[in-house]
């Protein structure tokens, strides 16, 4: 099938940032709420704008997806083609939990100081309009790894690729140039699996711990390894996604997690990814670093091209 025209999209493809935050938001049930929500989020453009200004040579992009829920009322407009709300997914270990959000904020910068104050500006405009319900911020840790100390993202596709595997083309007209997303915070138990040997680490995440070198796969009926779990193929090919994920801490309070955030231009692909991680492949042979890593949020967006969202407020 031939690629349509593709409107600009919002920043998906960006390199990774030193800081980030994850803003989910609900919208209240009003009319007059809505309306609020409709405004403030046409004119994300222009609160990025109001901080990249001061920003100098930082860094500094937003991101906005929208979640199922508030399609219909917030757009006026029919969904993208797979957009649904994440699906509790139920493996006989663990659990893939569903949590509300409406908004999702994907806040990027080299300089936690303007993720604040974006946040700050974004939150006064929509008043009691929207409530967080989850807030999370980010950062780099050393050379991108994450607090179980493995390098993440190692999978993600770059330039035209990258685009390639995360914005929606001719397949769904209307909608091209925006991207599926679905965000999930985990929670480490580091004590758990600071216990393990690293050769036990290494073969639970598929990757030497060190180098980063990528390990032999399973047989097709022995347990896998967290990278080939995550890896779709079909009769097309492979399948690649972009995550974007950041570790988070609260140490005071022993709080260690990476939140994950995967974008593509197919739902599904996520979709296939996490079951194949929960419930196994084959059954019940679910991803060990799920033994020790706990998902304690699960939400899906579309974020739209920048145009679709600019003309929200027309």
């Amino acid at each position: 099938m031939s690629e349509v025209a593709t409107p600009q999209p919002q920043d998906v493809a960006k390199p990774l940032s030193q800081s980030a935050a994850f803003l989910v938001l609900t919208i209240d049930e009003t009319e007059e709420a809505m309306r609020t929500a409709r405004s403030v989020v046409a004119s994300t453009d222009d609160l990025v704008k109001n901080v990249r200004i001061r920003a100098a040579d930082n860094f500094f992009s937003c991101n906005v997806g929208i979640g199922h829920r508030v399609w219909d009322r917030l757009t006026g407009k029919p969904a993208p083609k797979e957009l649904r709300p994440f699906s509790e997914i139920k493996g006989a270990k663990h659990t893939a939990v569903a949590t509300p959000g409406d908004l999702l904020f994907h806040i990027r910068a080299d300089n936690m100081g303007l993720i604040v104050e974006f946040e700050k500006i974004l939150l006064e405009a929509f008043g009691a309009a929207a409530t967080a319900v989850d807030d999370v911020a980010g950062f780099r840790y050393f050379d991108a790894r994450d607090l179980l100390e493995f390098v993440d993202g190692t999978a993600n596709a770059s330039g035209p690729d990258a685009e390639h595997d995360t914005i929606v083309g001719s397949e769904d007209p209307a909608y091209a140039g925006g991207s599926y997303v679905v965000t999930q915070k985990y929670l480490h138990n580091l004590g758990d699996w600071r216990s393990q040997s690293t050769e036990t680490q290494e073969a639970i995440i598929g990757r030497t711990k060190f180098d980063n070198l990528e390990l032999p796969d399973a047989g097709a009926d022995e347990q896998k390894a967290h990278k080939t779990l995550c890896t779709i193929e079909d009769e097309d090919g492979e399948h690649d996604i972009l995550r974007d994920n950041m570790p988070f801490a609260n140490p005071g309070k022993g709080e260690y997690g990476t939140y994950f955030i995967g974008y593509s231009r197919y739902l599904w692909v996520i979709e296939r990814m996490l079951e194949r991680m929960f419930i196994g492949a084959p059954p019940p042979l679910h991803d060990r670093i799920l033994d020790f890593s706990t998902a304690v949020t699960g939400s899906t967006f579309f974020v739209p091209a920048r145009q679709f969202i600019a003309d929200l407020d027309g």
